[in-house]
């Protein structure tokens, strides 16, 4: 198994060998650099015609960069399986896999709201690089939270975590592999009848927020997102699933998260950041810029921040309730649904086991067409040959 992980390897970094010097992976920059490179691509553009031509090659640098025009192209054939459906306080939590491509599946939690409506909004909740993934506590009460004030939130697993388990996380295509699977998502939720194609939103923190920012820019559908504590101006994600491929630098350009985050402008954008980790400076130097983008469209309604200087790298309560009062307003969501009391009250929450979460087991076995291992599964999209 150790032998076939390293010849793995060894063939994935040959054929992304030619791209290495192109990628820039964690602390990329140091805090000074990071300031200094703002000022830098504020000289890139000074008007609105000039950010979208700087936005088009940064988009397209991310496309480009996860190779995403060697995933196959699918309409459809979503081929769902939804089960364990459990009525809560105001929700409803299913357990879902939705086939990304064929052989391979994205696997989460469906969070529905039990109050009958025409349609909902839709919500994609990716998670971050913590252990327990979907299934951790602060995931499933905002995910609930969302669902009882009027969305279909989708919560779904990072490739080698929680069911997805067909490949490894630390693998050089996680971040195209997890990027297409956030569009498959999307696109499930659009094909759903009880969807609002106008009120999609996303929302993740950590690495659960560069999913989130990432999306957005390439994806207009995504019409609200919410990256929490993780744009910052030097540091571009530690790990292979966020700057693994070269989607912040090319041969042509140079970019940043900040910037990759403003490329959604001028649909409504919420960053949050706290003290304790590389968002620190957020309300000096990302989020002036990212103002900035937004104020070329007459958009500056639609851009906030918030800073939590005195916390920490979470998903925490204090943040949960800040977007629960975004998300309500730009996705036409109740918070009125929600218990308040000198603040939003989240003890409806019935939190759920792992084994609850789990859309496979003994009894719902993965299905028989899954693709085990990363070779397989990159050889069936022919980003890995024979």
């Amino acid at each position: 198994m150790k032998l076939t992980i390293i010849l793995f390897l060894i063939l994935s970094t040959a054929q992304l060998s030619s791209q290495d010097s192109l990628l820039c992976p964690g602390s990329f920059w140091t805090e000074d650099e990071g300031n200094l490179k703002m000022k830098e691509f504020s000289l890139e553009w000074d008007d609105l015609e000039s950010w979208e031509s700087r936005a088009q090659i940064i988009k397209q640098g991310i496309i480009e960069g996860l190779q995403l025009e060697r995933m196959p192209t699918l309409t459809g054939d979503f081929n769902p399986t939804i089960r364990s459906t459990r009525i809560m306080d105001g929700y409803i939590v299913e357990n879902i896999a939705i086939e990304c491509f064929p052989g391979f599946y994205v696997t989460g939690n469906l969070y529905r709201p039990t109050e009958e409506q025409q349609t909902y909004a839709g919500i994609l909740c990716p998670h971050g690089h913590w252990d327990d993934g979907r299934m951790r506590e602060a995931m499933q009460i905002r995910c609930a939270a969302l669902a009882r004030m009027g969305a279909v939130v989708f919560a779904y697993d990072m490739i080698g975590y929680g069911d997805s388990q067909q490949v490894e996380h630390k693998i050089p295509y996680a971040l195209l592999l997890q990027t297409y699977s956030s569009q498959r998502v999307l696109a499930y939720l659009l094909s759903r009848q009880d969807i609002d194609p106008d009120r999609i939103g996303m929302t993740g923190a950590s690495g659960g927020g560069t999913q989130t920012f990432i999306l957005a820019a390439i994806d207009e559908r995504i019409r609200v997102s919410a990256p929490i504590v993780m744009v910052s101006s030097h540091f571009f994600g530690g790990c292979v699933c966020e700057s693994g491929m070269p989607i912040h630098r090319s041969k042509a350009h140079q970019t940043n998260n900040v910037e990759i985050a403003a490329v959604s402008a001028p649909r409504p954008l919420l960053l949050i950041s706290d003290g304790d980790d590389w968002t620190r400076n957020n309300p000096r130097v990302e989020y002036p810029y990212v103002a900035k983008v937004f104020g070329l469209y007459n958009a500056e309604h639609k851009v906030e921040h918030v800073h939590f200087p005195a916390a920490r790298h979470d998903y925490g309560y204090a943040k949960r309730v800040v977007v629960y009062n975004f998300l309500a307003h730009h996705l036409e969501l109740n918070s009125g649904a929600l218990p308040f009391q000198d603040g939003y009250v989240e003890d409806f929450v019935t939190l759920l086991t792992t084994s609850e979460l789990s859309v496979f087991n003994d009894d719902y076995p993965r299905p028989d067409n899954a693709l085990i291992g990363y070779k397989e599964v990159l050889k069936s999209i022919n980003i890995l040959k024979e």
